[in-house]
């Protein structure tokens, strides 16, 4: 896999996974719903300014090829499983959520290999088998009080959700990497100002929020982005099994600051992880 394509990726995920950690800390004081509206909305102007200054304006937003559908379907499936994640959290089952909606790569990788024909060699496959079973263990699994069938659920949906969404931006960046990443925001914000008519609250954000709302918002626009220019920089399967790994960061994050404490099952999952991402960086 080119040394661009996993940069990009890993990067993406490093992004992903420091977004979640400021987005779910801010969610503890304020409505997640709220929170996710405003940082979309944030995302789809950071996305504007981009195109803007990149002159990307593709001509193939609609068509077999279009970035349009894609980035549409996109959106409104990246939204349904933020909205099971939520709800799966709110069951504070935690530990049953996280690590089971992050196995939502493995929907990629089966369209890779399924549908585009992708085959990674043994040392490889062995490498993505480690950084997935790796991000899900990093996330703590917990499963010594059994598994409650609504989280598990919800969860489900998440991943499911989550999954889909990467295939559209895959299948999106073919065309446009960056068109594909501002249609998915201008979905997810008429939903977003849909739900704002009905309840018509910002959730108690002001003003003081701005700086980590617009660090939030633009740090999810770029890990989509990065992640799905790395989908064309190299392999498609590779490159979602990289950009799984946010779970992890999100982890040490709220170890360092937040003094939450790893469990030793976790610290076999970030082993198991790094061990992947060596594999794949060597071969």
């Amino acid at each position: 896999m080119p040394a661009m394509a996993t940069l990009l990726a890993l990067f993406s995920s490093l992004l992903w996974g420091t977004a979640d950690y400021h987005g779910g800390k801010l969610s503890k004081a304020h409505p997640a719903i709220a929170v996710l509206g405003v940082t979309q909305a944030i995302g789809l102007v950071f996305g504007i300014g981009l195109v803007i200054v990149s002159g990307d304006f593709s001509s193939n937003a609609f068509g077999t090829d279009g970035y349009f559908i894609p980035g549409a379907l996109a959106g409104i499936l990246g939204y349904c499983g933020l909205i099971c994640l939520y709800a799966g959290l709110s069951t504070g089952r935690m530990g049953v959520v996280s690590p089971i909606s992050g196995l939502s790569a493995l929907i990629p990788v089966g369209y890779a290999y399924f549908v585009k024909g992708d085959r990674l060699t043994l040392i490889l496959a062995i490498g993505a088998a480690l950084a997935i079973v790796g991000a899900f263990l990093a996330s703590g699994p917990e499963l010594s009080q059994g598994l409650p069938i609504k989280p598990i659920v919800l969860a489900l949906g998440a991943a499911a959700g989550f999954g889909t969404a990467l295939v559209f931006m895959a299948i999106g960046s073919q065309t446009s990497a960056l068109m594909t990443m501002v249609m998915m925001r201008a979905t997810t914000l008429l939903v977003s100002l849909g739900i704002l008519a009905k309840y018509r609250t910002l959730g108690g954000l002001k003003l003081k929020h701005s700086p980590i709302l617009i660090f939030i918002g633009c740090a999810d626009f770029l890990a989509n982005l990065l992640l799905g220019v790395a989908t064309t920089k190299g392999n498609l399967t590779l490159s979602m099994v990289l950009g799984a790994l946010y779970p992890i960061f999100t982890a040490l994050l709220a170890f360092q600051f937040l003094r939450e404490r790893l469990h030793r099952i976790q610290y076999l999952g970030i082993f198991a992880a790094v061990a992947g991402v060596a594999i794949i960086s060597a071969f």
